[in-house]
């Protein structure tokens, strides 16, 4: 059976997770300059969190979140071959957890309105959709979801 652990990201991750960024997001990707300051921004600022997964030693994913009155779910990514195997749950848990830490009334993300794997995910964690925003993505034009979730509901409504 696979082992999935999740860590706080460290500076030696970088490299992996602008690899990554560029393989899932391509023309949408976050510059390794922008990863650098957003984990600097963490240990500095001490209002986000990001987060990698690895199954047996593997990387599998990462996430990140920012903590305010509100959250707001900065990324969240699963590699394709570590998808519907319980890593994205996993990730996304574990920002709601740091959420209700920090005791905030919401958190908030966009998703692409065709990733119906993650909207899927995000309603099962209780997200509801409560806005769009046209064009939001660009590389290829698209809509975003905004989501919501109420953190007084809970992490995962079932």
């Amino acid at each position: 059976m696979p082992v999935l652990h999740l860590r706080t990201m460290r500076k030696a991750d970088l490299g992996w997770v602008a690899q990554a960024e560029r393989q899932l997001f391509s023309a949408e990707a976050w510059s390794p300059q922008l990863l650098a300051s957003e984990l600097d921004a963490m240990h500095s600022l001490d209002d986000r969190i990001y987060v990698v997964a690895e199954v047996d030693a593997t990387m599998a994913g990462y996430a990140g979140v920012w903590l305010g009155d509100s959250a707001d779910v900065l990324t969240i990514a699963t590699l394709p071959h570590f998808r519907r195997k319980g890593v994205g749950r996993a990730l996304l848990k574990a920002l709601l957890a740091a959420a209700v830490d920090r005791e905030c009334e919401a958190v908030l993300l966009e998703v692409r309105a065709s990733n119906d794997g993650a909207i899927a995910l995000y309603k099962e964690a209780g997200f509801k959709a409560i806005a769009k925003r046209r064009a939001y993505y660009t590389h290829p034009r698209e809509d975003a979801i905004v989501m919501r979730k109420r953190l007084a509901a809970g992490l995962f409504s079932k």
